[in-house]
């Protein structure tokens, strides 16, 4: 990592089907191997098996299920003395949104089912309905916040 210059942070483009940011965020997240048409085509069809399954607007569930995934505290290792020590701090905006993009695609992965679409469309409506793996992994990252809390002025 260069000392001198901070990264610039890059504009993201809204994705050409539904003109939202958040998809082309996941499309980044979910992207193997340089085949962006390939992760897009998957959120495609995740996202009309959704509109199917909810008859509801597929960017509105998304949208929620990527609100409530984001989580609001986490911890980070600080050395300090010669010990290391689980310091909570407050998530900013945007590494909020991409922590939740991660594991809602970490959990889809790793369920069963047949394809990545409907394991992704199931995965954003559990997390949408507050409930499966990526919500879980929020509760469990606020949980270990809590019981850090002690070392809350170790800030940086």
């Amino acid at each position: 990592m260069s000392r001198r210059n901070t990264a610039k942070k890059r504009t993201i483009y809204a994705d050409p089907v539904y003109k939202s940011k958040i998809i082309s965020m996941f499309t980044a997240r979910i992207l193997k191997d340089g085949k962006k048409g390939l992760a897009q085509k998957m959120i495609y069809e995740a996202l009309d098996i959704i509109k199917n399954k909810t008859e509801n607007d597929p960017i509105v569930i998304l949208e929620k299920a990527v609100r409530n995934t984001t989580p609001l505290v986490e911890v980070k290792a600080r050395r300090i003395g010669g010990s290391t020590y689980q310091v909570p701090m407050e998530v900013r905006a945007y590494r909020g949104t991409n922590l939740a993009l991660r594991w809602i695609k970490k959990f889809a992965l790793q369920r069963t089912g047949k394809s990545m679409a409907i394991k992704l469309a199931n995965e954003i409506i559990d997390a949408s309905n507050e409930n499966g793996n990526a919500i879980r992994k929020r509760e469990e990252t606020h949980r270990m916040a809590e019981a850090n809390k002690a070392f809350a002025h170790y800030r940086y």
